[in-house]
């Protein structure tokens, strides 16, 4: 392992800091940049546990669920490498919170309001900003159906490309979780002290050996599992080719005999052994 600083868009280092006990005014605070709604109490629901967990169920998901004082769900989630279909599986994680959350017996109305924060690594989308807002919504003058259905999509790329500055506390963020400009950065941390404490955070846990390793640990399951998904596809590849071939052979064998073609002449035009015609 290379001995460099974990990124803090690192899925391990991310929960750890945001999910931390005692860190919840960290996290309102991001929560109060991206929803821009005022946030008197939060409580987080859903804390990253320890290296066996993370190690074993790992390309699972790490995020952060919490609950904000109106009874609000909040679940937030990190996605640093690009994901197939990651619409549908935000949607999914989405409902599933939603749905979950209402108990047995209860009646319909009882469900809470879900928001969904998705915080990607990748452009999710060609066009729009960085920041964009999922509803569901009529068709009849665009009018929203249910202010309980909210998905956030930020794409940090974009957000570097559009060069935005420190002036609003979600552009604040956004340059502390990217790193890109340190002179920003530093800005950032002198307009708000609940991003000089995450900052303060992100040193202890980078310095350490033990969380470093466990975030090596998760970064390189991840690489792990995109080669063994790039492998299997190149893998099938190959097979379909071989299978292809042999079955053209096979087509062209019986349609030699069919003609009465000499076995002697088949056997050179496919390179098939005399068992294999009488096959």
């Amino acid at each position: 392992m290379k001995d460099e600083k974990i990124p803090i868009t690192n899925d391990y280092i991310f929960k750890k800091i945001f999910s931390k006990k005692g860190n919840e005014d960290i996290l309102k605070d991001l929560l109060i940049g991206i929803l821009e709604i005022p946030i008197e109490k939060i409580e987080v629901q859903s804390e990253v546990s320890l290296e066996k967990e993370l190690i074993g169920n790992k390309l699972g998901r790490l995020d952060i669920v919490a609950v904000l004082n109106d009874d609000t769900i909040i679940n937030i989630e990190m996605q640093v490498g690009k994901q197939y279909n990651y619409i549908d599986r935000s949607l999914y994680y989405w409902s599933g919170s939603y749905y979950n959350d209402l108990k047995a017996g209860e009646d319909y109305s009882k469900t809470k309001k879900t928001i969904g924060i998705n915080i990607l690594n990748y452009e999710l989308f060609k066009e729009g900003p960085y920041h964009e807002i999922g509803r569901l919504k009529r068709e009849y003058n665009n009018k929203v159906i249910t202010d309980k259905m909210e998905i956030h999509y930020i794409q940090l790329p974009k957000f570097i490309k559009e060069r935005k500055g420190t002036e609003t506390k979600l552009e604040q963020w956004m340059q502390f979780l990217c790193q890109k400009d340190k002179r920003k950065v530093e800005q950032a941390m002198v307009k708000n002290k609940e991003i000089r404490k995450a900052n303060a955070e992100y040193g202890i846990l980078t310095g350490e050996a033990y969380e470093r390793r466990l975030a090596y640990l998760i970064d390189k399951g991840q690489r792990d599992y995109n080669t063994q998904i790039i492998g299997a596809r190149n893998e099938g590849i190959e097979m379909g080719i071989k299978r292809g071939k042999k079955e053209g052979i096979e087509e062209l064998a019986k349609k030699l005999l069919k003609l009465g073609v000499s076995n002697e002449i088949i056997e050179k035009a496919v390179k098939s052994g005399k068992n294999e015609i009488r096959k």
